[in-house]
């Protein structure tokens, strides 16, 4: 495995760990809305903007999350393109998923003819 590999690995584990969460991910899904402060991204929750915090952090340290600041507000951004790396990676799976469900509809068929031909 080559050093590009392995960094795009160790993202890829970055990415997974931050989405392993479902308040991260809620929070990521309220950023396809436009950015948002802590205080926005800590309504729908029942926990402390510290918490809320704290998973900025974790989104931040994917590549999931930007953070900037607007005159007094910290405005955190979302960042799409380690999506599309996950994505990109999942796709070779999918193949695989589609091949053997391709395998799976020809057993059928070729049973269904068989118990056809008894019949």
């Amino acid at each position: 495995m080559t050093v590009d590999q392995l960094s795009s690995v160790d993202q890829l584990s970055l990415v997974f760990g931050a989405l392993a969460d479902p308040t991260r991910r809620a929070i990521l899904a309220r950023l396809t809305q436009g950015d948002a402060n802590v205080g926005e991204l800590a309504a729908p929750f029942t926990m402390s903007q510290p918490a809320v915090s704290r998973h900025l952090k974790v989104l931040e340290q994917a590549g999931l999350v930007s953070r900037t600041r607007q005159a007094t507000a910290r405005l955190s951004h979302l960042e799409a393109e380690p999506l599309k790396d996950v994505t990109v990676w999942l796709a070779r799976y999918r193949e695989y998923w589609d091949e053997s469900f391709e395998r799976l509809d020809e057993l059928i068929a070729t049973l269904t003819d068989k118990r056809s031909d008894k019949d």
